[in-house]
């Protein structure tokens, strides 16, 4: 089977979520495929899977972890996003990775660093007391040299402020800052939004 028929079958199957479940074992076989392209695309579905079906992946995450450490900035970027939602899922599943998953903060690739953000809002929507100690990590992410990653780094305050609203309040005048000074729109958004979320309790 060629790549582009391959990603095509991938692609029916992200749609049909009546076969997920009976597809893992599948998907989870082609993080051995020589194509960077395949590859992704089964992490990517893997991450989905997983977080419709937690338990049922769990045999392959150990292969999901192995590509936290890839050259490959795509494959790194679509790891860690597959663990988060499989963390969201359970976190259980995932706990084992999840310390590794902090030191892609300072990864060199910004697709990879936001990504780093967006796994732990998913993982910190169902499982936030595991962030409390860990706040100054995405205090630094609001001040990144790039400016997606600058957009999405409020957003896990903002997740965290609606449940846990002690973690978030002692960056609230720093969040406040940024959203008086940046001068990305998106980024003030979120920082008022992170605010507005906290401050609700």
């Amino acid at each position: 089977m060629t790549e582009s028929v391959l990603y095509k079958e991938l692609g029916i199957l992200t749609k049909d979520r009546d076969k997920w479940e009976d597809s893992i074992p599948y998907v989870a076989s082609l993080l051995g495929h020589e194509s960077v392209k395949i590859r992704a695309k089964a992490l990517w579905l893997l991450g989905e899977m997983g977080l419709a079906y937690p338990r049922q992946v769990q045999d392959a995450v150990p292969a999901i972890a192995s590509f936290l450490d890839s050259p490959e900035p795509l494959l790194r970027e679509r790891a860690v996003n597959a663990l988060g939602r499989i963390g969201r899922g359970d976190y259980s599943v995932i706990e084992p990775c999840w310390t590794d998953m902090f030191r892609f903060v300072s990864d060199e690739e910004p697709k990879v660093r936001l990504g780093f953000i967006w796994a732990s809002e998913n993982i910190a929507t169902n499982t936030p007391d595991i962030y409390e100690k860990h706040m100054s990590v995405f205090a630094e992410l609001l001040h990144d040299s790039n400016d997606k990653v600058r957009m999405e780094a409020p957003e896990i305050f903002r997740v965290l402020g609606k449940r846990r609203p002690e973690f978030v309040k002692p960056y609230l005048e720093r969040l406040q800052e940024i959203a008086d000074t940046d001068e990305n729109r998106v980024v003030r958004i979120h920082c008022l939004g992170a605010i507005k979320a906290t401050s609700v309790k």
